[in-house]
């Protein structure tokens, strides 16, 4: 784990280490609203910007500190970003500046950067904050010729600050910003209005109440659209799409349908910016008295504000703001005289880099036609994430009445495979729905391959997948049993059933199942049928796929296991905590779980270790424990040394250590796969079933010859993933060559990249390969039809 050896061969890599910062400054500033997560980003700017040997700046208060200079602007050091990562808002503070909008405070603001030879600029705000930015870079020249006749600034000072370069991240709760799938704070809101609709909910189900909650999104009716989906609401108002008119009697008629189906509940959710087609506001209060007037029903208003942007951000926004953070740095060391202002952003689980005035415009586009009340192109311009948002939550939550159903003759089986995934119950509702939506029966199986064989299926309604969203582990039950000893009996049920198309929602015995069920088609015809599988595993090891149903609910468990551990270490100085993760082989948990928590240390089984590697890194946390840190996290993968277990790690670091930091070890244990699904789990979930259920449909349409499903091909029996940035349909037969079946893990697996990262803000002088970083793209104003993510969410 200490530093990698040099490669032997012809090197073409790009490595992060090749870039020096040196003789250069860096200023870091937050702007406009706070979002949770932003403080992750200020401290991998620092730790990034000092670890290439550039001088890093704060400047506090925003644009007004910069305008004020003095203090504001102050040197940043890597003790002073400690403890930032869990801590919500922004440390070095956030104002509104009318200042810098005149010439002359902009004039003060170069003056003051000049000073300190500041001359790369990292500024984390919304589109205002931005364009803020970029047109301080095109004034720059102007603003230093001023200084420079006013007698302010030398020659010399004139000369050597001529180029002012600009990287922007996005910090905003709303993700109001086109171009990126997610903004910084994103995530953490939603998380905030998850939680507060899951409480209100057993509220309104105990006194059959309607609760209509207002969230945040005065523009952007994103929060709004991904919550309703989240938890299932039965109505959503966004300003991007306002209902058709006479919206007032369909709403009521379909509230009244849910109760008399014997629902207890109703949830609406409004943006705070909801309109109706003639631009009419619509407001929490304005649906409450409409209710209240045509039903009678007790209804109550929950207005959640300010708690949207505040408390800790989630692990997704760490990581987000912590990637993002560290293109920054690599952006601005490499940008040239004639590269434009650009903002690093993330597409699919890509980051990249978009020229920021594109984005900016596309942004302000999309008010302009909402103006215009041209709603559709609203929403296209918004994005494919936001589109794909939209039809799935129409999809999901409008009942057809069945002679309004396409009339399809086949049997479509759900199940869940392998050990529980928060997000797994999520999958099922929306995989029920979508496939009565297209006019299929939908049977559920129980307990897995196991139930297959036993004859655990029956039909599932609409109804019976009510609620399921927000509920943690797998409501259908689930097993690790392989079907590979039982393929006679699951012929013989699916044949007892006529079950015409498989839905596989699961981990590596999913996968697995998956591949022995099609080995097996040329003797058991009743396997020619078109079978997907979903990735559903906390662990995130199967192939095919950079990301998992459940994963993300076992990171937030870590991280905020993490805090709190931290936190209790904060009295008694000098200690050192060693942490076991679940994930198998499967480092992933443990990595990135590492980078959300600000770890010293990772072991994982995919980067083998030795007693050197070990003796290295107590030393490290011995020099470490002299500066004003005086505590330190390791976190080990349960499998990732039979011999280097947690409690001979443990015992190892206490002995070394002795007499200068003492030990604790926790091991984390199965409180990894329970919780409720986070906000990120259902999206991606529900949104991914749903795609499964459409190809499922799309390949019994094709398969249908003779008055029979016969599907024997490869494509017919595919894994659902997602990768880099599109959801992809792959046969799990080419997937074969991809797999360490010994291990249970992917041989390539995109998140060890991250590792460096980690390695970096934790100061160990590391390689870091940054080759497929650096290219700036254009916006594209429709992306390919496949590369929505999820919410990426």
């Amino acid at each position: 784990m200490t530093d990698m050896a040099a490669p032997k061969r012809q090197d073409t890599r790009k490595l992060f280490e090749n870039l020096s910062g040196a003789g250069k400054s860096i200023a870091v500033l937050t702007s406009g609203g706070d979002a949770q997560g932003m403080n992750a980003a200020v401290r991998a700017v620092v730790r990034m910007g000092i670890y290439v040997g550039a001088k890093v700046y704060f400047i506090h208060e925003g644009y007004q500190g910069m305008v004020d200079g003095g203090d504001n602007i102050e040197e940043a050091t890597w003790e002073s970003v400690s403890s930032m990562l869990q801590v919500g808002g922004t440390v070095i503070g956030s104002a509104r500046c009318k200042e810098f909008r005149t010439h002359e405070g902009r004039l003060k603001a170069a003056h003051n950067l000049v000073q300190r030879g500041i001359t790369n600029l990292c500024v984390i705000g919304g589109d205002g904050s931005l364009t803020g930015a970029n047109l301080f870079r095109e004034e720059w020249s102007d603003l230093l010729d001023e200084l420079r006749r006013q007698g302010l600034i030398s020659e010399e000072a004139a000369r050597r600050n001529s180029m002012l370069h600009i990287v922007g991240m996005v910090g905003s709760i709303d993700n109001d910003f086109c171009g990126t799938d997610m903004t910084i704070g994103t995530d953490s809101a939603l998380h905030r209005i998850i939680e507060v609709v899951d409480a209100i909910m057993t509220t309104a189900q105990s006194h059959q109440r309607t609760f209509v909650l207002e969230v945040m999104g005065r523009h952007c009716g994103y929060l709004a659209l991904v919550s309703a989906l989240a938890c299932g609401a039965d109505w959503v108002f966004i300003p991007e799409m306002p209902p058709e008119d006479g919206w007032e009697d369909n709403m009521c008629q379909k509230l009244s349908e849910i109760r008399s189906r014997g629902s207890r509940l109703n949830i609406m959710i409004v943006a705070e910016g909801a309109i109706d087609r003639q631009g009419r506001a619509i407001t929490s209060e304005f649906v409450k008295d409409l209710v209240v007037r045509c039903l009678g029903f007790d209804t109550r208003v929950t207005i959640l504000g300010h708690v949207q942007r505040g408390g800790t951000p989630s692990a997704f926004d760490r990581i987000l703001a912590s990637r993002m953070g560290v293109e920054a740095v690599l952006a601005l060391l490499e940008a040239s005289a004639n590269t434009p202002a650009c903002v690093v952003s993330l597409v699919g689980n890509q980051a990249v880099r978009l020229p920021l005035m594109e984005c900016v415009q596309m942004t302000q586009e999309v008010q302009k036609v909402m103006d215009e009340k041209k709603f559709e192109e609203a929403v296209r311009l918004r994005g494919r994430s936001f589109e794909n948002n939209l039809i799935t939550y129409r999809l999901l939550s409008n009942r057809k009445a069945d002679s309004e159903l396409p009339n399809s003759s086949f049997n479509v089986a759900v199940m869940n495979v392998g050990a529980p995934a928060a997000g797994m119950n999520a999958a099922v509702r929306s995989a029920v729905r979508v496939g009565i939506t297209e006019g299929h029966k939908m049977f559920a199986v129980n307990d897995g391959f196991e139930g297959l064989y036993k004859g655990q299926i029956k039909e599932i309604k609409w109804g019976d997948v009510g609620g399921w969203t927000g509920q943690g582990g797998s409501l259908l039950g689930t097993k690790r049993t392989l079907p590979g000893k039982h393929l006679e009996e699951i012929a013989e049920q699916l044949r007892i059933h006529n079950i015409s198309a498989l839905l596989v929602i699961g981990g590596f015995e999913a996968y697995m199942g998956l591949l022995e069920l099609s080995a097996a088609r040329d003797k058991h015809s009743e396997f020619c049928v078109p079978m997907v599988m979903v990735p559903a595993t906390v662990s995130n090891n199967i192939p095919g796929s950079d990301l998992s149903i459940g994963s993300d609910t076992a990171l937030n468990a870590i991280t905020d296991t993490c805090d709190r551990i931290k936190q209790s270490a904060s009295g008694t100085k000098r200690r050192v905590f060693i942490i076991e993760t679940m994930g198998g082989y499967c480092g992933y948990l443990a990595t990135v779980g590492g980078l959300a928590a600000g770890a010293d240390t990772v072991y994982i089984y995919e980067e083998p270790f030795g007693i050197r590697d070990l003796q290295a890194n107590v030393e490290h946390l011995t020099e470490k424990m002299k500066t004003s840190i005086q505590r330190g996290l390791v976190l080990r993968n349960e499998y990732c040394n039979e011999n280097f277990t947690t409690d001979f790690i443990y015992q190892l670091y206490n002995e070394e250590g002795r007499g200068v930091f003492d030990c604790r070890k926790n091991i984390l244990g199965h409180m990894q796969q329970g919780g409720a699904p986070s906000p990120f789990d259902r999206n991606f979930s529900t949104k991914i079933a749903a795609k499964a259920v459409q190809w499922i449909t799309r390949t019994l349409k094709d398969c249908f010859k003779g008055g029979r499903v016969f599907a024997n091909s490869e494509d017919t029996a595919c894994l659902l993933g997602m990768r880099r940035r599109a959801l992809v349909f792959q046969p799990v037969a080419k997937l074969r060559d991809e797999t360490d079946f010994v291990h249970r893990i992917p041989k390539d697996q995109w998140w060890l990249k991250l590792r460096p990262l980690m390695k970096i803000l934790a100061k160990y002088k590391t390689s870091y390969d940054v080759s497929d970083s650096g290219q700036l793209e254009h916006l594209t104003r429709f992306r390919p039809r496949e590369s929505d993510t999820s919410a990426t969410i």
